[in-house]
């Protein structure tokens, strides 16, 4: 699995826009999904570009929430991009657009979930990555704790990726092993001080892979030896 941070608040290449808002390229179990478009068209095609990625080569457009930092720029990228929109139930459907409207927890593909609407608010992403689950997040409006025991129903969850908002139970990440607040994460200083064997700097241009463990040193400078998950 691999994780393309496309759009953030900051960035972590010169050549990326930051802006508030979030997406992520997921390239998982033979799929590319965008999870979430950010505020802006432009700055996520834009950043899209600078990266590599070709708007035509995604899937599916998996949206968490209906706040514009999360959805402002579908509207551009469906000009360039016939991939099938996935929506929690209560987002309005954008016109034309192959849409799947979710509510309750569903298995989207092999090995890559939805935790369903929590709290008629938000919906993550969840990958089955063979070393554990991965839960890719919006804000986590609805609570951490609420996504996390949705997402366990998939399996063990081992990373976490995107905006925390304003959550500070900071011991209930203590199982993870790896944790990449984005976004609107409050917490960020406090999150990399408790674990910073775990803790990965997010940003524009941010890749996270995960694959076999290997004896290699891994790219991540403080995620251990013999580690599957490395970053860029």
């Amino acid at each position: 699995m691999k994780i393309t941070i496309v759009y953030d608040n900051r960035s972590c290449r010169e050549e990326l826009r930051p802006d508030w808002g979030f997406s992520a390229l997921v390239e998982a179990n033979e799929r590319t999904i965008l999870f979430d478009t950010g505020a802006s068209g432009p700055i996520l095609l834009g950043n899209m570009e600078a990266l590599g990625i070709d708007p035509s080569s995604i899937e599916e457009i998996f949206i968490s929430h209906a706040h514009y930092d999360h959805m402002g720029g579908l509207k551009d990228l469906l000009e360039v991009s016939p991939a099938r929109v996935i929506l929690p139930g209560s987002c309005s459907p954008p016109r034309g657009a192959d849409v799947l409207k979710v509510e309750g927890p569903l298995e989207i593909h092999g090995g890559i979930f939805s935790t369903g609407v929590i709290g008629g608010i938000e919906q993550s992403l969840v990958i089955e990555t063979g070393h554990g689950l991965v839960v890719i997040v919006g804000c986590s409006h609805p609570g951490v704790d609420a996504i996390l025991k949705s997402a366990a129903r998939f399996g063990v969850v081992k990373g976490l990726v995107g905006g925390l908002h304003g959550f500070r139970d900071l011991e209930k990440l203590k199982g993870l092993e790896l944790i990449c607040p984005t976004h609107c994460t409050m917490h960020i200083s406090e999150i990399r001080s408790l674990y910073p064997d775990k803790y990965v700097e997010g940003g524009a241009g941010r890749v996270i892979e995960v694959g076999p463990k290997t004896g290699t040193d891994p790219i991540s400078p403080n995620i251990g030896r013999y580690s599957a998950w490395r970053y860029l």
